[in-house]
């Protein structure tokens, strides 16, 4: 779909951004009633003709089945336009290969609510989108206080939305009814949802920011492998000493291992607790780390010899192979050592952060979404020498809307001395 062009001077308001409205009504059944959900390739066949002889963006929800599965392959796949009514297709039956639906759903726009969050399963059944309208990304940019579906529907549609089923175990068969009774619902309003946000977005002046926004949500590419993730494992801020970081790192690694093969979620095979509590406690043999908690339970005792090895290993690391107390990063240094580190950064950032939150103020959106924060830490911390702050941006992957809005602000404060 052709983007609407219309930029205006500042925030507008719209009839239905008030705090608080009427009372919203019950979406409690789509209107078409619960569609048989498709199992095979001649009922996928049947929906890519539905799809294409409809109209108009493509309502377009994946349900995943994380903290129950270790990928993030879609469980279900929700679509409707109009015309063709609402779809619910069954990947797994289909040996997760859904790209018989993608010459029908190349070309019209895809309505999505947080869409990053779904391209890459999708992207994993063979769809890809040729156009892009995010909703919850719309509802930020405009300033809207609750941008999770259920809100954004209940505020701008006066309706509210079945709840309950977001974070269940999507990867269950059979689906039960009310759970695609649920699945069905999401994508209901949601081509609805999107005209009105793009009206409010259009009266704001910001329609052409969201497009910008939106298509670099499709294009991006999967995000780089996390550095050291291990060191994510809640709890290690009580793990000081190299060995016992080690002996995280080790146990991390066999869980991650482990819960790959058996595609169970990582928290499911074993839990961060546990781990911290076997590096911390450093037990001398098998039998010791069967008495700690959780490894005592049945399932974790049948693995009592697989959990010992992964400590065995940390502890046999030569001191040279050790982990650092902190992660290694090719970025600025952790904010609070600013001051003491280059006060005149510290001081470049501070004023980074009062004219983007007044900018923020002025337009009605996230400072995060002004600005990548990184990015701009980055820009205080090491500031370009030929001074071309937009050229920075840019080279950063700030959109042009971005730039153009922010790079007064920076160079302002890029001029900013500590006192």
């Amino acid at each position: 779909m052709t983007p609407q062009h219309d930029q205006g001077g500042g925030p507008a308001p719209h009839e239905n951004d008030a705090e608080t409205g009427p009372s919203a009504v019950p979406l409690l059944r789509p209107a078409d009633g619960i569609p048989d959900v498709v199992r095979d390739a001649s009922a996928l066949a049947r929906t890519a003709q539905a799809i294409e002889a409809g109209s108009g963006p493509i309502a377009v929800d994946a349900e995943r089945a994380s903290g129950f599965r270790y990928s993030q392959r879609a469980y279900l796949v929700q679509l409707r336009r109009a015309g063709s009514g609402s779809a619910l297709v069954d990947p797994i039956p289909l040996a997760g290969d859904l790209t018989a639906l993608a010459p029908a759903m190349d070309g019209p726009e895809w309505v999505l609510h947080a869409a990053s969050q779904d391209l890459p399963c999708l992207a994993e059944a063979g769809l890809r989108p040729a156009a892009l309208f995010d909703t919850e990304l719309a509802g930020r940019l405009a300033g809207l206080p609750r941008v999770g579906l259920g809100p954004l529907t209940e505020r701008m549609l006066g309706l509210a939305l079945e709840k309950g089923h977001g974070a269940a175990d999507w990867s269950r068969r059979p689906l039960p009814e009310d759970w695609l009774n649920y699945a069905a619902l999401d994508v209901e309003v949601l081509v609805e949802l999107r005209d009105v946000l793009a009206d409010l977005l259009r009266e704001q002046g910001k329609l052409d920011w969201a497009y910008e926004e939106f298509e670099a949500v499709r294009t991006a590419g999967p995000p780089p492998p996390r550095t050291d993730p291990w060191r994510r494992t809640s709890g290690i801020h009580k793990v000081r000493k190299p060995r016992a970081l080690a002996a995280v790192r080790s146990l991390w690694e066999a869980r991650d291992t482990l819960a790959a093969e058996r595609d169970v979620a990582p928290g499911r095979v074993l839990p961060d607790s546990a781990i911290i509590e076997a590096a911390v406690t450093n037990p001398p043999d098998a039998r010791a780390l069967s008495q700690l908690p959780v490894f005592r339970g049945r399932a974790q005792r049948r693995l009592e010899s697989y959990w010992f090895g992964a400590l065995r290993a940390a502890q046999a690391l030569p001191d040279a192979e050790l982990p650092r107390s902190s992660a290694p990063t090719d970025g600025p240094p952790p904010v609070s050592r600013w001051g003491d580190r280059d006060p005149a950064a510290a001081a470049r950032l501070a004023a980074a952060r009062t004219g983007l939150a007044e900018l923020s103020e002025h337009w009605s959106i996230p400072v995060e979404n002004l600005l990548q924060p990184d990015l701009m830490r980055r820009l205080c911390w090491s500031p370009p020498e030929d001074g071309d702050v937009a050229a920075f941006l840019r080279a950063g992957g700030a959109r042009n809307w971005q730039v153009e809005l922010t790079t007064p602000v920076l160079e302002k404060a890029l001029a900013a001395r500590s006192s």
